[in-house]
C-alpha cells in the first residue's frame, strides 16, 4: 500500500471504529438500546464486534506505512 492512502484509510477506520466503541458502551451503560426493536444484549455485542474489527483494521492500515 502506499504510504497517503494507508494512512487516510488507517485513520477512517480508527475513527470510525473508536466513535461506534463509545457510542455502543455510552448507550449501553444508559440502558437504551442500540438498535431501535432488537435485543439489547446482541445488537450491543455485534455494535461492539464491528467496532472492534474497524479498529483492527485501521491498526493493520498503520502498519503497512
Amino acid at each position: 500500500m502506499e504510504r497517503g492512502p494507508a494512512i487516510f484509510a488507517g485513520v477512517v477506520f480508527a475513527l470510525f471504529g473508536l466513535g461506534l466503541l463509545v457510542w455502543t458502551a455510552v448507550r449501553a451503560r444508559q440502558r437504551r438500546p442500540v438498535a431501535q426493536g432488537v435485543n439489547p444484549v446482541a445488537s450491543a455485542t455485534v455494535a461492539g464486534g464491528v467496532a472492534v474489527i474497524t479498529l483492527t483494521l485501521g491498526a493493520w492500515c498503520f502498519t503497512r506505512v
